[in-house]
């Protein structure tokens, strides 16, 4: 993966959580190491997890970040670690990197992809905190929040033992209620296509808006000019989808990599917080 995004960053993170948000100069390019890939369509060769890419420079950066695309790279330009690389390079190791202390290399990829699922669920709970119909199950929000971002500063070895399926279970529910209460105010019932699979659908100006699109599987389907206010995509497989012309205002729990990973124009409505892919 590359420790630098193809995407400008966004403009603001999720309830002002700016540690939610990949910084890649205070990383030591885990995501570069830490994480497998197989020869793909999103990458150009297979790489073992624990196995610095052949590209990553001496500084931490990628040789090849321009080019990334071009070379074969694609999956490296859509990955974000929701800042999960900082926090385990600059908190839990203390600013020591595996390659000055080859001994920690092992528990430092280990704990790297824990870590951003960790983050991953503290942006989430941060995004729901900044929904005001949401209000209701606020307070079981920042309980979470508070719990989670706690145990990202645990040990190396507290973080590894962590049971991320059960926490994400306890959370979800809080997310989903807040995701219902913002979709509720919307006029009309929401369509349900939680976990559908819509590959290479035809949804071409299709009203969705306040549907529930959790875990849908829209690779490579056509959302052109669909109306998708107020949707909720957490999860939501975009990769390949076509988002030319439509409205993303107000969505929910979309992040940067579904945009990266997606295909759009100028002509796409972004909701605050996103940026324009700069391959669109």
């Amino acid at each position: 993966m590359s420790p630098q995004h193809e995407s400008p960053a966004p403009p603001s993170a999720p309830g002002g959580r700016e540690d939610l948000r990949a910084d890649c100069a205070n990383c030591f390019g885990l995501c570069c190491v830490a994480l497998p890939f197989a020869r793909s369509a999103d990458f150009a060769v297979d790489k073992a997890a624990g196995q610095a890419c052949s590209h990553l420079r001496s500084d931490f950066r990628c040789g090849i970040h321009e080019r990334l695309r071009d070379r074969g790279y694609p999956g490296c330009t859509v990955f974000d670690c929701f800042g999960a690389g900082q926090k385990v390079s600059q908190v839990t190791f203390g600013g020591t990197d595996w390659r000055r202390a080859p001994e920690t290399a092992r528990a430092m990829f280990e704990v790297f992809p824990v870590m951003r699922q960790l983050h991953e669920l503290l942006r989430y709970v941060a995004e729901a905190l900044g929904l005001a119909a949401a209000r209701p199950v606020h307070r079981e929000l920042r309980r979470a929040l508070a719990r989670i971002d706690g145990l990202t500063r645990g040990s190396a070895e507290e973080v590894t033992a962590l049971d991320v399926n059960a926490l994400r279970g306890e959370v979800n529910p809080l997310l989903l209620r807040a995701s219902e209460l913002v979709r509720a105010r919307v006029p009309g019932r929401g369509k349900d296509h939680r976990g559908a699979d819509l590959i290479g659908a035809k949804l071409s100006g299709a009203g969705l808006r306040g549907a529930s699109l959790r875990g849908a599987l829209l690779v490579a389907a056509d959302l052109s000019g669909a109306d998708l206010r107020d949707a909720d995509l957490i999860g939501a497989d975009l990769r390949d989808a076509d988002l030319g012309g439509a409205d993303l205002t107000g969505v929910l729990f979309l992040t940067q990599a579904q945009l990266d990973a997606a295909r759009g124009d100028a002509a796409t409505v972004l909701p605050p917080g996103l940026s324009r892919p700069a391959h669109w």
